[in-house]
C-alpha cells in the first residue's frame, strides 16, 4: 500500500530534525571535550612552569652555597706548605664544580643532586682542613712554649756560659721541631772506698755522673743511650777497657762511659759509673753528657 505523501513528508521532516539534533549534540560534546583538554593542557603547562621555577630556585640556592664555600676556601690559609698545596687543589675542585653547575639545566635533577653530593664532600674536606690547621697551630704554640722554657732554664743556670747558651738555643730549635730529648741536673761526684762522697783526690776510687732526661711528649719512644765524657784537669779524656765511641751527626767521639735507658716520654733519672781510669789528681774535672742527637749537659767537679 502506497505511503501517503503528507505522512512521508512529515516523517522525513522528523528524521531530518533527529539527524540535526544528533549533530548538534555531538558538536557540543566535542566542544566540551576540547574545553576539558584545553583546561588540562593549561593546568599541566602551569604545573610544569611552577616546577621549572622551583628547580631554578634550587639551582640558584645551590650556586650560592658553592660560592660561599669558594669564599671560605679563599680566606682559609696556613703556614704549612703541604696543607696549602691541598687547599689549592680543593679550590680548583670548587671552581670546576661551579662551572659545571652553571652549564647544567635546572631541570636536570640527576646532575643537580650529584653536584649537591659533591658540595657536601667538599664541605667535609673544608672542616677537615680547619681541624688540621687548628691542631697544628696548637702544637706550634706548645713547641714555642717549650722552647721559651728551655731558654729560661738556661738563663737561670749558674753553669751557663757562652758555649752552653749556644747549645741550649740549638736544643730549643730542635725542641720546637719536637724531636729532641733534653736533659737537666747533670752533676759529677767522687766516691771513696767506703762508697762515700769525697772531694780529696787521693781518696777517690770512682766517679758517678747523674742526670735526668726530661719529659717530652713529642720525643721518640724507646731505648736511649746516654754517653758521658769526663776530662781531667789537663783536659785529657778518662778512658778504661769498657769505654766506647759514638757519633753525633758526622762527628765521631769517644765516651768515658755510657748507659742505655728506656724512654717513654716521661722524666727518667739515671746514674753512670766511671771506674778503673787510673789515679785522680787535684783540679777541676769536667763532664759532658751526650745522646746521638748532641750535647745535653755539662758540669764540673773540683778535687783537692
Amino acid at each position: 500500500m502506497a505511503e501517503d505523501p503528507l505522512e512521508r513528508i512529515e516523517r522525513e521532516e522528523r528524521e531530518k530534525k533527529q539527524r540535526n539534533g544528533g549533530l548538534k549534540t555531538l558538536m557540543w560534546v566535542l566542544v566540551a571535550v576540547a574545553a576539558l583538554l584545553a583546561a588540562a593542557l593549561g593546568y599541566l603547562l602551569n604545573q610544569k612552569s611552577g616546577l621549572v621555577k622551583e628547580l631554578e630556585v634550587e639551582k640558584a640556592d645551590l650556586t650560592e652555597q658553592m660560592l660561599a664555600l669558594q669564599n671560605d676556601f679563599a680566606t682559609l690559609s696556613s703556614d704549612y706548605e703541604n696543607i696549602n698545596s691541598q687547599l689549592d687543589t680543593s679550590r680548583e675542585q670548587v671552581a670546576l664544580l661551579i662551572e659545571k653547575l652553571k652549564k647544567t639545566e635546572a631541570t636536570n635533577r640527576a646532575k643537580i643532586r650529584q653536584y649537591e653530593k659533591e658540595l657536601g664532600t667538599l664541605r667535609s674536606i673544608m672542616k677537615g682542613y680547619i681541624v688540621q690547621i687548628d691542631s697544628l697551630n696548637t702544637l706550634n704554640k706548645k713547641l714555642t712554649a717549650d722552647a721559651a722554657a728551655a731558654r729560661q732554664e738556661a738563663a737561670e743556670s749558674k753553669r751557663a756560659n757562652a758555649e752552653l747558651t749556644q747549645k741550649v738555643d740549638q736544643l730549643s730549635d730542635r725542641v720546637a721541631a719536637g724531636s729532641v730529648i733534653k736533659a737537666r741536673g747533670l752533676s759529677l761526684q767522687a766516691y771513696n772506698g767506703s762508697d762515700r762522697v769525697t772531694d780529696r783526690s787521693s781518696r777517690v776510687q770512682y766517679l758517678i755522673a747523674t742526670l735526668s732526661l726530661v719529659e717530652n711528649e713529642l720525643a721518640e719512644r724507646g731505648p736511649v743511650r746516654v754517653y758521658i765524657r769526663v776530662k781531667d784537669p789537663e783536659g785529657i779524656l778518662l778512658l778504661n777497657s769498657s769505654s766506647t765511641s759514638f757519633n753525633v751527626g758526622d762527628e765521631a767521639l769517644q765516651a768515658t762511659a755510657s748507659r742505655e735507658v728506656d724512654y717513654e716520654g716521661n722524666e727518667v733519672e739515671l746514674s753512670i759509673y766511671v771506674k778503673d781510669t787510673g789515679a785522680f789528681s787535684k783540679g777541676i774535672y769536667t763532664v759532658e753528657a751526650y745522646t746521638t742527637k748532641g750535647l745535653v749537659g755539662k758540669s764540673e767537679l773540683m778535687l783537692r
